[in-house]
């Protein structure tokens, strides 16, 4: 049966586990972090509510619980400041997933590692090198948000149900990402072609603003209220979901790239096929001259920092 195992009782993690125990997807989820009784005391207040949902086991554990897990999800990290980019949290950070890795490596070597911690790109790249598995073992939660909040953004421009809009973001999980406004469907249409036969007159398209929101999103989230937790649970909720199911979704995590649109040794994010094994294929969607560039730089920014890491 279904077994995760989350390393970080933050607001993220803890969140991802309360999301995934009303979700019925796992029948154990164990919450480690540092501060054993931060652990406890999360998932204390969470059993309480355990009547109201599918049975789960949900305790506090630690590295040893790892062993059986289906798939590891790391999240441990310093939280994002406001004011403060996800790259800026690199030194901190890489250390803090090194060590989580360490901690993971005697006790299991078979599951998937998820890795939300940030800048995501550059951890996957550091828990990927550290551990020495393969690249389809371990991925990060990478833009399946930023993805989702595209699709958000376009959904309400258009009066379109979100779950009807395809638009992906490819690239660094952070202020270079690349929004693929060449592949936007709307029921198979494309996005010029939707507007402008659209009732609401939506044809004149702020390509520019929508771009700005979506990649500024997580900045005003953190002004407000000091930390994003319910959309990346929600993502990596469905990031689980289609590993645990062994689903074959393309969802946008940041994967080690070995040739794929031209660009090596680096993580990023681009449409994977998601299933139990973890990464089933990169797919190598389309881009135009212009989101081409911007992978390219994007894949550049993401470079320049990890080698702070390996410094």
């Amino acid at each position: 049966m279904p077994k995760i195992a989350i390393i970080g009782a933050g607001d993220v993690g803890t969140t991802i586990a309360y999301t995934l125990q009303i979700s019925g997807l796992a029948t154990e989820i164990f919450l480690i972090d540092i501060n054993q009784k931060l652990a406890q005391g999360q998932v204390m207040d969470m059993n309480h509510g355990l009547f109201f949902v599918s049975p789960v086991h949900l305790s506090a554990g630690d590295y040893p619980d790892c062993s059986n897990a289906d798939v590891i999800v790391i999240t441990a990290g310093a939280r994002q400041k406001s004011g403060e980019s996800r790259l800026e949290l690199v030194d901190r950070n890489a250390k803090i997933c090194r060590s989580v890795v360490d901690h993971i490596k005697p006790h299991n070597s078979s599951a998937v590692l998820l890795v939300v911690t940030n800048p995501v790109d550059v951890m996957t790249q550091v828990v990927i090198n550290h551990s020495g598995l393969p690249r389809y073992q371990v991925m990060g939660s990478g833009t399946v948000l930023d993805s989702a909040r595209f699709r958000y953004v376009l959904s309400r421009h258009c009066h379109v149900d979100a779950r009807n809009v395809h638009a992906y973001v490819m690239g660094e999980h952070g202020d270079s990402e690349v929004l693929l406004w060449s592949q936007v469907r709307m029921a198979g249409t494309p996005l010029e072609a939707f507007c402008t036969k659209c009732v609401y007159r939506c044809n004149s398209i702020d390509k520019e603003g929508i771009t700005e929101t979506v990649r500024d999103s997580a900045y005003h989230i953190i002004e407000a209220k000091g930390a994003t937790n319910y959309g990346v649970s929600l993502a990596v909720r469905r990031i689980l979901e289609a590993i645990i199911r062994d689903e074959n979704s393309v969802l946008t995590v940041s994967t080690w790239l070995d040739g794929e649109y031209g660009l090596d040794n680096i993580c990023l994010s681009a449409p994977c096929i998601i299933n139990r094994r973890g990464i089933g294929r990169i797919v190598e969607t389309t881009l135009d001259k212009n989101e081409e560039r911007d992978l390219e730089k994007s894949a550049e920014t993401i470079r320049d920092v990890y080698k702070r890491v390996v410094r």
